[in-house]
C-alpha cells in the first residue's frame, strides 16, 4: 500500500535581495517545490529563476497568515512541496515561528534554510568587521520601539545603547529622530560612526556614512523611511588593534606558539587586566 501524502514546507532565507546570495541549499529547495510563496516586495524576482516550470507561484504580500496556512493544508492533503521564501534570514523578523507552529499542528514536515541577513550584507559592503578586539566583541540586533509590533520591557534601543558595542538597528528609518535621541540617551557620543544602508544588494542600493549626530539629517535628506538598516558603534571606524587568533604567540590544536611571542602576548594581557582593574 502506498504511503499517504504528507507534503513538506521549506522556509527559505533568500538573503537581503540579490539572487546570487542564495545558498545552494536554498536554490535546491526552490527548484524542488510544487508551490513557491515569496515576498515580492522584499526578494528580487531573479530568485524565481530557480523555480521549476509549472510550479505555482504566490506572492505573500497579498496573503494573510490564514491564506498561507491554507497552502500548507493543501501540502498535507496532496503531498506537495512548498518553498516559503522569506527575505534575509528566517530567524529574524520574518513571522516564521507562527508558521512553523501551525505546520507542526498540521503534521507537515518542515525544513528551515538559513539566509544571509541584511546586517551582515551591509557589513560586507562597508568592508567592516563588527567585532574588533578591544573595541567591540558583541553585536546587538534590534529595532526601535513604537512600531507595529510592541517591544518587550527592557528592550528599548536606549537600554541596549548603554553597552556601547556594535548595534544593527532594523525597521527604524521612519523615526530617525527618535532613534538618534535613544542612541544618545543610552550613552553613545555624538561622533559615533553610523552606516546607513538602503535596499542593500538591490540595484537601487544606497550606503551612506555619517555619525549619530548627523543620522537624522542624513536619513531625511535622502528621504529614507523603509528598507533601511543602521549599523552603529565604534567598531565601524576602529583600527590599530590585533586579534589573538593569528598572533604568533597564540597556540591551538594546529599551531604551536612562538615562545618569545607567547611571553609578550601574556605580558600584554596582564597589563590590560591591571589597567581594567584600576580604571
Amino acid at each position: 500500500m502506498a504511503a499517504a501524502p504528507t507534503g513538506k514546507v521549506t522556509f527559505v532565507g533568500a538573503g537581503p535581495g540579490a539572487a546570487d546570495l542564495l545558498t545552494f541549499r536554498a536554490a535546491k529547495a526552490i527548484a524542488g517545490a510544487d508551490v513557491v510563496i515569496w515576498a515580492a516586495s522584499l526578494v528580487q524576482a531573479e530568485v524565481l529563476d530557480h523555480a521549476r516550470e509549472g510550479a505555482e507561484i504566490l506572492d505573500s504580500a497579498a496573503m494573510s497568515l490564514e491564506d498561507v496556512v491554507a497552502v500548507y493544508e493543501r501540502a498535507v492533503r496532496d503531498g506537495l512541496r512548498v518553498a516559503r521564501v522569506h527575505s534575509g534570514d528566517p530567524a529574524l523578523w520574518g513571522g516564521t515561528q507562527e508558521q512553523v507552529d501551525r505546520c507542526a499542528a498540521l503534521g507537515v514536515e518542515v525544513e528551515i534554510v538559513p539566509g544571509v541577513s541584511s546586517f551582515s550584507a551591509v557589513a560586507a559592503i562597508a568592508q567592516r568587521e563588527l567585532t574588533i578586539p578591544e573595541v567591540a566583541q558583541s553585536v546587538i540586533l534590534t529595532r526601535l520601539g513604537g512600531g507595529k509590533t510592541p517591544m518587550p520591557p527592557g528592550e528599548e534601543v536606549r537600554e541596549f545603547a548603554r553597552h556601547g558595542t556594535t548595534m544593527a538597528v532594523f525597521l527604524s528609518a521612519a523615526r530617525s529622530g527618535q532613534l538618534t535621541a535613544e542612541l544618545l540617551e543610552g550613552g553613545y557620543p555624538t561622533d559615533t560612526p553610523v552606516v546607513v544602508a538602503y535596499q542593500v544588494t538591490w540595484p537601487e542600493e544606497l550606503v551612506l556614512r555619517c555619525t549619530i549626530g548627523t543620522l537624522e539629517e542624513t536619513v531625511k535628506e535622502h528621504k529614507l523611511w523603509k528598507h533601511t538598516l543602521f549599523l552603529v558603534g565604534p567598531a565601524l571606524s576602529a583600527s590599530g588593534t590585533r586579534s589573538h587568533l593569528y598572533h604568533p604567540g597564540h597556540f591551538h590544536g594546529f599551531r604551536r606558539a612562538d615562545p618569545a611571542a607567547r611571553k609578550s602576548l601574556r605580558a600584554q594581557g596582564a597589563q590590560g587586566a591591571q589597567g581594567a582593574a584600576t580604571s
